[in-house]
């Protein structure tokens, strides 16, 4: 298991981007649409996603193997990135996913 992203809110993706793109010299955008993006800022992974899509998390990438045998009971849903996840809650309620990566990243 390792550190994968932290997923922020954002109620407007362009302006999030745009706002991180002053703020921040080592600020790149690898992907952008209508409801999230996918950025790197000073060598951490960072996504901004839609409100009515993911909550805000962070998130852990993990091997089929450990999904297996650490979340046996939870459903991992499919992703338009060939990813597959599950959400689970800390005892404050923060979100963590779980992230699967298609074998060959």
């Amino acid at each position: 298991m390792k550190f994968d992203h932290i997923a922020l809110v954002s109620k407007n993706i362009d302006k999030s981007l745009s706002w991180y793109s002053n703020h921040f010299d080592d600020f790149k955008i690898n992907y952008k649409d209508d409801t999230w993006a996918s950025c790197n800022l000073n060598g951490i992974s960072l996504s901004f996603v839609s409100p009515h899509q993911h909550p805000q998390h962070i998130a852990f990438n993990i091997t089929e193997k450990e999904a297996k045998t650490l979340f046996s009971e939870k459903i991992f849903k499919k992703h338009r990135d060939g990813t597959s996840s599950c959400y689970i809650n800390d005892p404050d309620g923060n979100k963590i996913e779980f992230l699967i990566r298609p074998k060959d990243e």
